[in-house]
Order: structure tokens, then C-alpha cells, then sequence
């Protein structure tokens, strides 16, 4: 006869007793609490409990408290290791308030920042004024100096030392090399000499490159702790434009693959996160979004569940329809 068992459908045989029941269950021995048809059954009367067809039970045990608990999923640049996969930038934001509350929203430990001459000497008020240090305090976030805005490789590593002196002996540093200021794309050859001189020098290089698998491998085997990919041109939000090449870099890399650069919307992190990237980084998808910190809660998640779906593994794509439901059974 058919009952159900804690929910779901279950047989056994007529007639059949709670005892028995929990018997050919395993649960003879076991210290367990029995509902029947709603009802408490205590634990001398299994044996006078005869169960009849459609009746129910909950069969419940005692276990420890609270979720249980996965692995943390972190991940290491260089010689540091983070939980949040999602870098963000510092530009373009309406102020530094703004900038605050947006990276907080992104749960970002990574942030990135570029180094300029300070505006001293045709604004005298301009030493008192707050600046980006002082909402980015480096007990909170590791903080990320680029060379934005370089287009030589002398430019680029002169950037870097300097970021070094500000502060304070910090070595992890952005490194990219422009190569024109209409696609800012990366100016390859000019990268694989700073990323070496920098190397040298001691710094732990993350660097943003093309997404050609052949340049990636040329970086990683320089000594640079991250590669960062473009997905699109800088500040485009035009989404990755090329997941084929971005798949032969993961695949072939042995430290951290971050896409960089022309993210535009939550559904490109998460892409980019399901092809098994490390880690996103972007900076106008959320400063020129509508709601900036609104946008930056949404990028937090959509990096989170970019990755839970590349870690549970997709389902095979078919090219017809596969039914959910059985098909033998049905009532006509």
C-alpha cells in the first residue's frame, strides 16, 4: 500500500505496523520523534500503530544547530588571498560621498585608483580638501594603484614607484599601457616591457592586456600575479565581446584571469563569472549607472551568482525540447 513518508510517496506492506515500518527503515535503534496522520506517536506505542493506505508520517532526529556551512570560495593575488570577487574602480563618480557609499554597497576588497600631480600649485586651497584616501583607508581595502593613462612603458613603471612611496612600500599594482586614446586599447608590446622591468623591480603585477590567450601566456610566464582581459573597450559597456578567447585564457592560466574593462550590466558579470573567471573588475558600469549604489549591490550579487553557477556545473544545451515531466503515467 502506498503511504507518505516526511513528504514524499512511499510503500509498504499491509496492515504494516509503525514499527515495522521503522524497522525496514533502519530506525529501530534510533533515538526519533514519529508523527502520525498530525499526531504525536509515543514511543510504546509503535508497535500497537497500524498504519492504513494515504496515512502519513514525519519522522524527525535531533541534528546540530544552524546552516550548514560550505568551504570558503576564496581566491589568491599574489600573496594575498580575498572573498570578494568583485574589484571596482574609484572614477567618475559625482563625489567622494558617492564613491564611499557605492564601493561599500559592492563589498569590494580590491579597489583600484590612479595616481596624478597633486593641483597644489594653481590651487592653494586644494591641501586642505579631502581626497580619495581619505574614504579609502587601507586597513579596509587593499588598495590597487593603476597606470591609467600611461602610453609608454617608462610612464607606466615611473607610475608604479611612485604609488609605491605613497604608500607606504604597498607592491600590488594595475598595470596597463594605453596605446591610443580612441579604443584605449592595451599596446602590447609596450606591456610586456614594463610588466618585466616591474617584475624586476619586486612589484606584484596584475595587468590588463588583449584577450589574445598567446599574449596572456607571455605575461603569466614574466611573473604576473593576474591576468585581466578586456572584455570590451574601456568604459563601453558593451559586454565581452569575445567568450572564446576569454575561455582559452582561463583554461590555460595558472593565476587568477579577471576580466577588465567593458562590463556595462549585472548579466555580463555573471557571464563572465560562469566561464570561470577569477574576479570582474569595473568602474563606469557602476559610476555612470542611473543609481550607482543600487547598481553596485547588483553587480555584488551578480558576481556571486556568476560563480555559484560556474561551481554547480551548467546543463549540456540541446538542440530540441526535453520535457521536465514524465511522460509514462499520464491519465490518457
Amino acid at each position: 500500500m502506498q503511504i507518505e513518508i516526511n513528504g514524499a510517496p512511499s510503500e509498504c506492506a499491509d496492515h504494516a505496523t509503525l514499527a515495522q515500518i521503522l524497522r525496514e527503515m533502519g530506525y529501530a535503534d534510533q533515538r526519533i520523534a514519529v508523527e502520525h496522520n498530525g499526531q504525536i506517536v509515543p514511543r510504546d506505542k509503535h508497535d500497537q500503530t497500524v498504519i492504513a493506505p494515504g496515512d502519513t508520517l514525519e519522522i524527525v532526529h535531533a541534528i546540530g544547530g544552524g546552516q550548514a556551512r560550505s568551504e570558503s570560495d576564496t581566491f589568491k593575488i599574489g600573496e594575498r588571498r580575498f572573498e570578494s570577487r568583485l574589484l571596482v574602480g574609484t572614477g567618475k563618480y559625482a563625489d567622494l560621498d558617492e564613491t564611499d557609499a557605492a564601493i561599500s554597497a559592492s563589498g569590494a576588497q580590491i579597489v583600484t585608483l590612479a595616481i596624478r600631480r597633486t593641483p597644489a600649485l594653481t590651487d592653494p586651497e586644494a591641501a586642505k580638501k579631502r581626497n580619495l584616501l581619505d574614504v579609502l583607508p587601507q586597513d579596509r581595502y587593499t588598495l590597487l594603484p593603476n597606470t591609467a593613462g600611461c602610453y609608454s612603458a617608462d610612464e607606466a613603471v615611473r607610475t608604479c614607484r611612485m604609488a609605491r612611496e605613497l604608500l607606504d612600500g604597498h607592491n600590488l599594482v594595475k598595470l596597463e599601457v594605453l596605446g591610443d586614446k580612441k579604443t584605449l586599447y592595451p599596446d602590447m608590446a609596450e606591456t610586456l616591457v614594463a610588466a618585466r622591468q616591474l617584475v624586476d623591480d619586486g612589484f606584484e603585477v596584475m595587468v590588463y592586456t588583449s584577450d589574445d590567450p598567446i599574449a596572456a601566456r607571455r605575461l603569466e610566464d614574466i611573473g604576473c600575479v593576474a591576468i585581466m582581459p578586456l572584455a570590451g573597450p574601456i568604459g563601453s559597456g558593451l559586454g565581452i565581446q569575445n567568450r572564446y578567447n576569454v575561455i582559452e585564457i582561463v583554461e590555460n592560466a595558472n593565476v587568477p584571469v579577471i576580466v577588465d574593462a567593458g562590463v556595462g550590466t549585472a548579466s555580463d558579470a555573471s557571464i563572465a563569472m560562469e566561464l570561470g573567471c577569477q574576479g570582474v573588475l569595473m568602474n563606469t558600469a557602476i559610476a555612470e549607472a542611473g543609481k550607482p549604489i543600487l547598481m553596485a549591490q547588483a553587480m555584488r550579487h551578480a558576481v556571486i551568482a556568476g560563480r555559484q553557477a560556474y561551481l554547480a556545473g551548467r546543463m549540456p544545451r540541446r538542440r530540441y525540447a526535453s520535457a521536465s515531466s514524465p511522460t509514462n503515467g499520464l491519465p490518457f
